[in-house]
């Protein structure tokens, strides 16, 4: 008895101590995955794209400012106010705009109604050669040359305000200057109508106008008037410009360019227009 029950012991002790064999799971060979249809993700149109970030903007938590508007004259009479101890002081308009990753800033020229300070003298550099290049010379340009310009450039021999050039000679600088000019936003460009050969031309459209930009948010700040100016020239003013913005960023279109052409222009919408002074609040315009 004392034996069985000894060696039912260390059976039991046996079987308490040796390792147990470890599960292995089963994994199914069917190729499940290779049998699932993936579900192609389908490509909206720019018109789509468009009406679904105008839903978005429409759901997007509004500003809270956004109900406290004034007209243009409004504004004005309560900057007037506030800036009654200085009749020196500057109109300050800003616009801000919805440009999206890789727009094209803001950027044109205008002639005011009234100017509120003295224009700063354009300086001309102009790429052209032979025929090209005297009459750049004669419209006005301070300096005119060929490709030998480009080392005068990165060097910083010559200093240039705006830089023009022929067609004929366009591919021959982009390698040299392209690095250079570009952020600076001066290389010569099709698009802004700075690659041309009509020298005389364009330089009859540049004198007389101030160069306004905006910065890599795609906000436009630009001063617009004095406060000893009349009402009336301050209003005439910032609509002029916001007519240009409007224009450069595609909410408005020429009447001369309708019909010339059938591409759609991408719209760079403007979300905000503000006047402000030195010492009076910013001010949001509800009628322009």
């Amino acid at each position: 008895m004392s034996f069985s029950l000894g060696l039912l012991c260390r059976q039991c002790c046996h079987s308490i101590l040796s390792p147990r064999p470890a599960l292995v799971r089963e994994f199914s060979s069917t190729p499940i995955l290779a049998l699932r249809r993936t579900k192609k993700i389908p490509v909206l149109s720019k018109k789509a794209l468009a009406a679904k970030a105008r839903k978005r903007a429409a759901k997007a938590r509004k500003h809270i400012y956004e109900n406290e508007k004034m007209t243009l004259e409004s504004a004005i009479d309560v900057i007037r106010a506030v800036e009654v101890a200085k009749a020196n002081a500057t109109y300050e308009l800003v616009i801000k705009t919805a440009m999206s990753r890789g727009s094209i800033i803001p950027k044109g020229r205008i002639a005011l109604h009234r100017e509120t300070k003295a224009r700063p003298e354009d300086r001309i550099l102009v790429f052209a050669e032979g025929r090209q290049a005297d009459e750049a010379k004669s419209a006005g340009a301070h300096i005119v040359g060929g490709i030998e310009l480009a080392d005068g450039i990165i060097s910083g021999k010559h200093h240039a305000t705006t830089i023009l050039c022929s067609t004929a000679l366009i591919r021959a600088i982009t390698p040299k200057l392209g690095r250079v000019l570009g952020p600076r936003g001066l290389m010569p460009s099709e698009r802004r109508g700075t690659v041309t050969d009509d020298f005389a031309g364009y330089l009859r459209r540049l004198s007389g106008t101030t160069e306004w930009k905006g910065d890599k948010n795609g906000v436009i700040r630009v001063p617009i008037g004095k406060l000893h100016f009349p009402i009336e020239d301050v209003v005439k003013n910032v609509k002029q410009f916001v007519t240009a913005v409007k224009r450069v960023t595609g909410n408005q279109k020429d009447t001369e360019e309708k019909g010339k052409s059938k591409s759609v222009k991408p719209v760079n919408a403007i979300t905000r227009v503000m006047l402000s002074s030195t010492q009076a609040p910013s001010i949001q315009i509800s009628d322009i």
